[in-house]
């Protein structure tokens, strides 16, 4: 098995690779000006989103961020982003969209320092935790961001809990992951059992593909200058660049990769359950 594939194992190996993987990584990466470790998002015809000039670099994965998060009304409400990585997301939308307040949680420690001291937006704050243990109290946000992480998890369908737990009564989860076709089905499982009602889901392969594509230049130079040359395959898999294991998949049909927006039930009614179309193998 190759260590690309052991990043991707069950439970408690893919938990703990994945502790190791992304602070060695954000600190190879930490005097680079590398703020999202998102695949990336672009339609046909592209997107067009207005950004400063400042940002074009990351137009890619400024989209995916964009697409994800306005699938509900975010501005004056409480919203917390789970896995937020080096923050170029959470300062985003912060300012973008205009949300009361904005937390932004990782596991990362070294991201999350890396974090508190590029970005100061009002309402913005930054703090380490675990996506399936969320240090916050119940019914105390209005929504939860997730994006390309939880594959990560080793207890997805807590963290499900977890979401569903913090969320206010009409809060909503806004959320964007890929899996390996073997892992659908129990993915599916998952995202129908949540008492949260699915309101939108999209396949969305083909943009993040089209994303990848607009990010591998910038992609591969930061793997072949700041990686180790013996983790250079390792570290190409990771970014998602043409010809890396995810990309192949992505672009064959085995991963599938969809965008989702979630509602918890308001309090006055009883959601009705009806089963939501998520990912087919």
């Amino acid at each position: 098995m190759s260590l690309f594939s052991r990043l991707y194992a069950v439970g408690g190996v893919r938990a703990m690779l994945w502790r190791l993987w992304y602070p060695f990584v954000t600190r190879r990466l930490r005097e680079e000006t590398v703020r999202f470790l998102n695949y990336g998002f672009e339609t046909d015809p592209p997107m067009g989103l207005p950004l400063a000039p400042a940002d074009e670099t990351d137009r890619a994965c400024i989209q995916l961020y964009h697409h994800v998060a306005t699938q509900a009304e975010l501005g004056g409400k409480h919203v917390l982003e789970v896995s937020c990585g080096h923050g170029g997301g959470a300062a985003y939308l912060n300012q973008a969209l205009r949300p009361a307040t904005y937390t932004a949680l990782d596991l990362n420690a070294a991201a999350i320092r890396l974090c508190e001291a590029r970005y100061n937006g009002d309402g913005l704050t930054f703090v380490r935790g675990e996506a399936e243990l969320l240090p916050f109290a119940a019914e105390t946000v209005d929504a939860v961001i997730n994006i390309e992480a939880s594959h990560c998890y080793a207890d997805f369908g807590q963290f499900l809990k977890e979401v569903e737990r913090v969320l206010r009564p009409g809060g909503y989860f806004l959320y964007a992951d890929f899996r390996f076709h073997d892992e659908v089905p129990a993915w599916n499982l998952a995202l129908t059992s949540t008492p949260l009602e699915l309101i939108h889901s999209q396949a969305i392969s083909a943009e993040v593909v089209r994303g990848l594509d607009r990010n591998a230049a910038r992609a591969e130079e930061l793997v072949t200058r700041c990686l180790p040359k013996w983790l250079h395959s390792l570290g190409r898999d990771f970014a998602g660049i043409p010809g890396s294991v995810v990309y192949n998949a992505l672009q064959q049909g085995r991963v599938v990769y969809h965008s989702f927006c979630f509602m918890k039930a308001p309090a006055e009614t009883t959601a009705d359950a009806s089963d939501p179309e998520i990912p087919s193998t």
